[in-house]
C-alpha cells in the first residue's frame, strides 16, 4: 500500500485525529483498523472492542473499522454510541485483547478520529508512528472475525452508582451533555436521588446548541444560565465524547480543571495520606502548593491522556489530571480519565458539606490568570516554534521543559506548548497580580509571535 494514501500528520502523539474526509478519510481509518488488527494478532489476541460518537462522520468510520478489524481475523466487539470512558470500561471488564474509539473528541464538528489500543489501555507516542508504518507497508494479518454487539451503557452505569458515598444532602446539578454522548451519565445521578436539570441531551454531530468543549468559557453560558435560573448546586458539562468533564459553582463561576483537582485532591490526601497526584504543565501553582500543604506529593508532567495515564501507573499516583478536564482516579476507581465518573465524585463530595460549592476554595489564594490561549500555528512548524521558545527561555529564566516550556518566575510563569490535535500553539499565564500577569504574558507572547513570523508566518 502506497505511503501517499494517508495524510502522516494525522498521526498525532495519542491519537489520530483529522478533518473527516479530508485529512482523515474512510480508507485510512479501515487501514488503521487492519494495523491494529494486526497489533492484536501479534501480541496474541483476536478480541477488540469498538466504540464511536455522535459525529456525523463516525457511521461511515464505524462501517470501515468493522471491515478492517474482521479482515485481519479479530472478533468485534461493538458497543455502539457511547462515551469514550465506556470503550476503557468495557475493555477492562470484558475478555477483549484491544479497544478502538472513533470519536473526534473537543474537536470542530467536522473532525473525527480514533483512540486505539492493545490490551487494555491505549497506545501513544511511537506505538502510533508503528502504526502509520505498517498503514504505508501494507502487510496486514489476514482472517475472518466475528461481529457482536453488546450493552455497556447499563452495567457502566450500575458500577459508577456503586462505587458512590454520596452524603445525604440533596442536591440539584445541572447536566449539560453538549449534544454529544453524555446523557447516559442522567440515570446514575437520578438513582442516587440527585435531582438533574438536563440540557441539550439529544446526540447530535452538528452541536447546533453549542461546541462541546468545555474549555471555552462561551460554550458554557447555557449552563451557568441554567443554574442560575434554576438555582442548582453545581453544573457539569461534558466534551463531545465525555472523557472530560467541566463545572460551575451555584454562582456560575467556572472550576477550571486545576481547580477541580484541587477538591479532589484534598478529599483523596485526607483517607490516603502522601498520596501522589499527578497533573500537566498548565495546571496553577495554586494546586501543587495545596498538594504539598495537604501532605500529598504533586507530580507535574505532560498534557495529554495516555502520556497522563501512563505517568499515573508509574507514580501509582491517586489521582490525576489537565486543564482540559480529563480527570483520572485511581482511587476507588479504574485510572482511565472519564468526565461522568469524575462529575459524579464532585457531586459526592459536595454532598458530603453543607457548604455552597463556591465556598470550598475560598481558601485557595487568589492569582491572575489566562484561560488556555490559542495561537495558530502551522502543523509543519508548530514543534519548531516550541524548541526555539525552549532554547531562549531556558537561558535566562528558570523554565521547566517537561512539555513545551514553562517559564517560571518568583511571582508567576508561562507557558507555550504545542497541541498534539490541532494546528495550534497553547498558551497559558498566571501571576499574583494584574498588572504582573500582563507583563509575563506580553513577555512571552512577544517571543512567540516573533517565532512564528521568522518560520514563515501562522
Amino acid at each position: 500500500m502506497s505511503a501517499a494514501v494517508v495524510n502522516p500528520v494525522v498521526f498525532r502523539e495519542y491519537d489520530i485525529r483529522g478533518v473527516a474526509g479530508v485529512d482523515l478519510t474512510e480508507e485510512t481509518v479501515g487501514l488503521v483498523a487492519r494495523a491494529l488488527g494486526t497489533r492484536v494478532r501479534d501480541a496474541g489476541g483476536t478480541r477488540v472492542v469498538l466504540g464511536r460518537d455522535v459525529r456525523l462522520s463516525s457511521p461511515g468510520f464505524h462501517r470501515e473499522a468493522v471491515a478492517g478489524l474482521l479482515a485481519t481475523g479479530c472478533d468485534v466487539i461493538d458497543v455502539g454510541i457511547v462515551p469514550t470512558p465506556l470503550v476503557y470500561f468495557a475493555a477492562q471488564q470484558l475478555a477483549v485483547d484491544g479497544l478502538c474509539m472513533i470519536t473526534g473528541s473537543h474537536n470542530p464538528a467536522d473532525y473525527n478520529g480514533l483512540k486505539i489500543g492493545v490490551g487494555q489501555t491505549t497506545i501513544y507516542g511511537e506505538a502510533i508512528q508503528e502504526i502509520l508504518r505498517m498503514v504505508q507497508k501494507g502487510d496486514f494479518a489476514r482472517g475472518q472475525g466475528k461481529l457482536t454487539t453488546t450493552d455497556i451503557v447499563t452495567p457502566y452505569q450500575a458500577y459508577v452508582a456503586a462505587n458512590l458515598r454520596l452524603g445525604r444532602r440533596k442536591l440539584k446539578v445541572v447536566i449539560d451533555a453538549g449534544n454529544g454522548t453524555g446523557g447516559v451519565a442522567v440515570p446514575i445521578f437520578e438513582r442516587l436521588g440527585v435531582e438533574v436539570v438536563p440540557l441539550f441531551l439529544e446526540p447530535d454531530g452538528r452541536f447546533p446548541n453549542h461546541h462541546p468543549d468545555p474549555t471555552v468559557e462561551k460554550n458554557l453560558e447555557a449552563l451557568k444560565r441554567t443554574v442560575l435560573e434554576t438555582r442548582a448546586d453545581v453544573g457539569i458539562a461534558y466534551d463531545g465524547d465525555s472523557d472530560r468533564v467541566g463545572a460551575v459553582d451555584e454562582r456560575g463561576q467556572v472550576l477550571w480543571g486545576d481547580q477541580l483537582l484541587i477538591l479532589f485532591a484534598r478529599s483523596i490526601l485526607a483517607e490516603v495520606p502522601g498520596a501522589a497526584i499527578v497533573a500537566e504543565v498548565k495546571c496553577s501553582f495554586t494546586l501543587y502548593d495545596d498538594i504539598k500543604k495537604h501532605g500529598g506529593r504533586g507530580i507535574m508532567w505532560k498534557a495529554g491522556h495516555s502520556l497522563i495515564k501512563a505517568k499515573m501507573k508509574e507514580e501509582h499516583a491517586e489521582l490525576a489530571g489537565e486543564m482540559s478536564g480529563h480527570i483520572f482516579f485511581g482511587h476507588r476507581w479504574l485510572g482511565f480519565d472519564d468526565g461522568i465518573y469524575s462529575s459524579a465524585r464532585l457531586v459526592e463530595l459536595l454532598s458530603r458539606t453543607d457548604q455552597p460549592m463556591s465556598a470550598l476554595l475560598a481558601d485557595v489564594p487568589k492569582t491572575f490568570s489566562t484561560p488556555e490561549l490559542r495561537v495558530d500555528c502551522r502543523e509543519e512548524i508548530k514543534f519548531e516554534v516550541v524548541r526555539r521558545a525552549q532554547a531562549f527561555f531556558s537561558k535566562g529564566f528558570e523554565a521547566i521543559t517537561v512539555d513545551g516550556v514553562r517559564v517560571v518566575f518568583p511571582d508567576g510563569w508561562g507557558l507555550v506548548r504545542a497541541s498534539n490535535t490541532q494546528p495550534i500553539l497553547v498558551l497559558r499565564f498566571e501571576a499574583t497580580t494584574a498588572p504582573r500577569l500582563a507583563e509575563i504574558r506580553k513577555l512571552v507572547e512577544d517571543r512567540v509571535a516573533a517565532l512564528i513570523t521568522g518560520l514563515g508566518g501562522p
